[in-house]
C-alpha cells in the first residue's frame, strides 16, 4: 500500500505524469468535462469528497507553478474561494515563491479544461468551485 496523503491510484498516477505547466483541473460536480480529457470521477455523494480536501490531497504531491479559476468564483462562492486562497498562501510559504493566480471567465475556464491533462470531479456542490492547477518543477 502506498504511504502518503494521496492514495487514489489513478489520481496519484495523473499527478506523476504532469510535466512543467501541464494542467490538472479540480472541479465541482457540475462542470462539463470534455470527452477528450482524462476524467477521474471521485464524486460519491453531495460534498463527498469536497473540493478543498481534494485540492489539499493533490498539493501534497504536486509542485505548483500557477493556478487559473473563474473570475465569478470570489463573488458567487466567497467562503470557498477564500479558503482556497488561504490554502494557496500556505503552499506559497512551503515553496518560498509566489503562485500566480489567473482569473478568467467561467466559459473560458470550461474551454481551458480541454488543454488539461486530467479533470478531477469532486462531490462539491458549490458554484464555480473549479480550479486549474499548473504543474511546476521541483528544481
Amino acid at each position: 500500500m502506498k504511504k502518503g496523503t494521496l492514495i487514489n491510484a489513478e489520481l496519484s498516477h495523473a499527478v506523476a505524469r504532469l510535466g512543467h505547466n501541464d494542467g490538472l483541473c479540480v472541479c465541482n460536480a457540475g462542470l462539463p468535462i470534455p470527452d477528450e480529457t482524462q476524467r477521474i470521477d471521485l464524486a460519491v455523494s453531495p460534498g463527498v469528497p469536497s473540493f478543498l480536501d481534494t485540492v489539499k490531497a493533490i498539493l501534497s504531491e504536486m509542485t505548483l507553478e500557477s493556478v487559473e479559476m473563474a473570475d465569478e468564483f470570489p463573488e458567487k462562492s466567497p467562503e470557498l474561494h477564500d479558503a482556497l486562497i488561504a490554502l494557496l498562501k500556505k503552499e506559497e510559504a512551503l515553496l518560498e515563491k509566489e503562485i500566480p493566480i489567473l482569473y478568467i471567465r467561467h466559459e473560458a475556464l470550461k474551454i481551458a479544461t480541454k488543454r488539461c491533462r486530467t479533470v478531477v470531479r469532486t462531490g462539491e456542490f458549490t458554484p464555480y468551485a473549479n480550479v486549474i492547477l499548473k504543474a511546476g518543477v521541483v528544481f
